[in-house]
């Protein structure tokens, strides 16, 4: 039987589990706030709710507890069973976050903070909170203590959740938020290097934000994007980490339990739920929100093997994807494939890429994503990024110079449509740089067409003459040497495609 437990003064109360729908949630018994003790002063009130959650359960379970007047501080923290489970069998992992009076409806409005499974403990009060929360006001009513079990074990999951109430003089009023500037140092139209996936101690990550800044400065990036799981907590705490050299985005990474989505660039402050699957039909909507929110919708690492991390909502909200995420390995291969795939039959999504670095020694920019922008602001980083005036590359060192020319003199860079004739002869030409031993490769949506090994200095140009006839598009790629017979090396740098011919450039199936 699932059973929740409380103890308080009154001793132990069992009631059953409450499921609140078919969309993966449920309620649990809740806890009540502390007495006053006679005085008129209220000491801190502790309650411990116990329970077990069966294999099958709901996504995310609720419990509720009742603040009452005079609480200045919630402080949480959490406990769960790990037994032992077959190989191959996947064991317990228990996530957690807070919602407050607001409620726990999905769109977030009560939304106070998620850690995931990065923390045992947490603490909300009105001028301050652990990483990942949010301060602010601590208002009577019922708050909800949410649980994610993210696997259960054959055995249950069973938790120990310790909810303390602590009263007296309020904090303080919340902190005004600052938030980075939208506006670096740039260099006017020109070619900005970018990391739009990190994670700091905000969430799942073990730096700061200052941590990261100064990785991001040493790897020569001009830009980053702020990409908490599940929480915009960290938006308030980078404006100290940003300057003229370092243009600091804003976001979410969006971890639904198929899949997960970068919020890139949002307003300050935006958040971005997460708590539904694929069948569910909601991510469209939170797409929407996302690009009202001035951001862009990047669907991250969308063939990850780990539970719940491949991309099941479909592209037709994606204004670019992730296909190079961390070092290079199979399952970006595989992204990379399954995008060229989606070129050749005409769907033109914007490829970026990002370093997932969470803590040491993860390399933040490795890799990076290079775009052309007309300067260095939200505005004109996201419009390259939107446009696909980009390439990939896995470090500073690695700079290219991509485009296509026709007999006229006309020329196209990455992102953009040569309009010649069909038949007329169309050189194509790729300098490279930083990329020793490395092979280029031109890909049309026919395949690889035409492929040349760089000096070993690893600078190099090759070119290669086509047609929009004989090629509707063409990309590039520099690659490392093969480790195995038969298979490609990894990448060491891919563009976007240039497009041939007259007819409008293909778009993706939502508006732009």
């Amino acid at each position: 039987m699932v059973t929740n437990s409380r103890e308080d003064a009154t001793g132990p109360a069992r009631r059953g589990l409450l499921v609140a729908g078919a969309a993966a949630a449920a309620t649990v018994g809740g806890v009540g706030s502390a007495h006053a003790d006679g005085t008129g002063e209220r000491p801190a009130g502790t309650r411990v709710i116990r329970g077990t959650l069966p294999p099958g359960s709901p996504d995310y379970a609720y419990l509720p507890f009742a603040v009452g007047r005079g609480v200045r501080e919630i402080h949480v923290s959490y406990a769960y069973e790990r037994p032992a489970v077959p190989s191959g069998t996947l064991g317990n992992a228990l996530d957690i976050g807070l919602f407050d009076e607001r409620g726990t409806a999905l769109g977030g409005e009560g939304f106070r903070g998620w850690s995931g499974g990065a923390r045992q403990e947490f603490f909300v009060r009105s001028d301050a909170a652990t990483p990942g929360y949010l301060p602010g006001p601590v208002r009577p009513g019922t708050w909800h203590v949410a649980l994610g079990p993210y696997t259960i074990a054959p055995q249950g999951l069973a938790y120990e959740v310790t909810v303390t109430l602590r009263y007296g003089t309020p904090g303080g009023p919340a902190p005004l938020p600052t938030y980075p500037p939208e506006r670096a140092r740039g260099r006017g139209r020109a070619w900005y290097r970018g990391d739009c996936h990190l994670h700091s101690w905000h969430s799942d990550g073990r730096r700061t934000p200052a941590e990261i800044a100064a990785l991001a400065r040493a790897a020569g990036l001009d830009f980053v994007n702020s990409s908490e799981h599940n929480t915009h907590a960290a938006h308030a705490h980078w404006a100290d980490a940003a300057g003229d050299d370092l243009l600091v985005l804003l976001g979410e990474e969006v971890t639904t339990r198929t899949g997960h989505a970068l919020a890139v660039g949002t307003d300050p402050g935006t958040f971005v739920d997460w708590r539904y699957r694929a069948r569910d039909g909601h991510f469209g909507r939170f797409a929407r929100q996302i690009r009202r929110a001035g951001g862009l919708v990047v669907p991250a690492h969308p063939y990850a093997a780990c539970l719940g991390c491949a991309w099941k909502h479909g592209f037709a909200d994606a204004d670019a994807v992730e296909v190079w995420n961390g070092s290079y390995g199979p399952d970006d291969e595989v992204a990379l494939q399954a995008w060229d795939a989606e070129l050749a039959r005409g769907r033109w999504i914007p490829a970026m890429g990002g370093s997932d670095a969470h803590r040491d020694p993860d390399p933040v920019g490795t890799p990076q994503t290079v775009v052309l922008a007309d300067d260095l602001t939200r505005p004109a980083v996201l419009d390259g990024l939107r446009a696909g005036r980009s390439y990939v590359a896995e470090s500073r060192a690695v700079t290219l110079d991509f485009g296509a020319s026709d007999g006229r003199g006309a020329r196209a860079g990455i992102g953009e449509r040569l309009r010649t004739e069909p038949g007329g002869p169309v050189t194509v030409r790729l300098a490279a740089s930083g990329t020793p031993g490395c092979t280029v490769r031109f890909v049309t949506d026919q395949g690889v067409a035409h492929s040349a090994l760089l000096p070993a200095a690893g600078e190099g140009v090759v070119t290669w003459r086509t047609s929009a006839r004989v090629a509707a598009c063409v990309r590039a790629e520099v690659r490392h040497p093969p480790t195995a017979p038969g298979l490609p090396g990894a990448l060491a740098a891919f563009t976007n495609p240039v497009f041939l011919g007259g007819q409008e450039r293909p778009r993706g199936a939502h508006p732009r």
